[in-house]
């Protein structure tokens, strides 16, 4: 198996939505460090607070909850894989996303709907829009799923079924693209220290320790990951024993022990 640093060589370009933090932010860190060469483009709201000097960046301003905004983003990506990145593989990664925790609908509709349209409908536009240039180019395509995609979650059931959707999305995906030059893999983070727990409403001590994780960590599993050729990864030792757990027993009872655990250890921490 290549190391992270040879298969990374073999790209031209890294394309990513959300570095400008969290995950993606470290994402863009590591990823340049091994391969400083590559050339990056980011799609987010915020430009990404990187002290790299060399790094060839090129950021898109971009609200992923709207789609035209995302359309236009997508139109700038093609023309900076078109001027700004050498020809080669390309490496898509959707990574941005956010959850709320709380009885369903929160602080409404517009909120839920706004989850929907940023962890699915961009992850969705951007690799439909993006997919023939890639299949000319060769390359492969990440999404961030997460390990609450294996399981109903209830005080968080919209962002699982969302992650739900992008899991099994990208497995089916993966299948359909074989032979085509690109793959895809999906990456299963469990709880992760970065601002996702801040946005979703929580207060500090909602995770576990022995489940969390740094945002480091997720990117070297994925980098592993893509060198060895694999369409989905769960992240961290412990998330792996769990949802080799979760897979066993029936939907119905694992609902019910989620909702437990959640509400023991997440709800009592909502920042009021």
């Amino acid at each position: 198996m290549p190391s992270p640093e040879t298969a990374l060589k073999n790209f031209s370009a890294v394309v990513i939505t959300g570095g400008s933090s969290g995950i993606g932010k470290s994402f863009i860190e590591l990823i340049g460090k091994l391969c400083p060469e590559l050339s990056f483009c980011n799609l987010s709201r915020r430009t990404p607070d990187i002290n790299t000097a060399e790094l060839k960046l090129r950021h898109v301003p971009c609200d992923l909850s709207d789609p035209t905004q995302v359309a236009q983003g997508i139109g700038q990506v093609r023309d900076f894989l078109a001027n700004d990145a050498p020809k080669g593989r390309v490496l898509l990664i959707n990574n941005s996303g956010f959850g709320v925790y709380g009885r369903f609908p929160g602080a409404g509709a517009a909120e839920q709907l706004e989850m929907v349209d940023v962890n699915v409908r961009a992850v969705v536009q951007m690799t439909a829009e993006l997919l023939p240039l890639l299949k000319e180019r060769g390359g492969v395509i990440v999404t961030v799923s997460s390990v609450a995609g294996f399981q109903p979650t209830p005080f968080l059931s919209t962002y699982g079924a969302a992650k739900a959707f992008v899991l099994h999305w990208s497995l089916g995906l993966n299948a359909e693209l074989k032979g085509s030059g690109v793959s895809t893999l999906v990456v299963c983070p469990g709880p992760t220290a970065t601002d996702f727990f801040r946005r979703a409403g929580l207060q500090k001590g909602a995770v576990p320790d022995m489940f969390g994780q740094t945002s480091e960590d997720v990117v070297h599993s994925t980098l592993r990951a893509i060198a060895s050729g694999k369409s989905m990864v769960v992240s961290g030792w412990a998330n792996k024993v769990a949802m080799a757990v979760v897979t066993k027993f029936p939907k119905p009872f694992i609902t019910w022990a989620s909702g437990m655990l959640l509400d023991r250890f997440r709800m009592k921490r909502v920042k009021a």
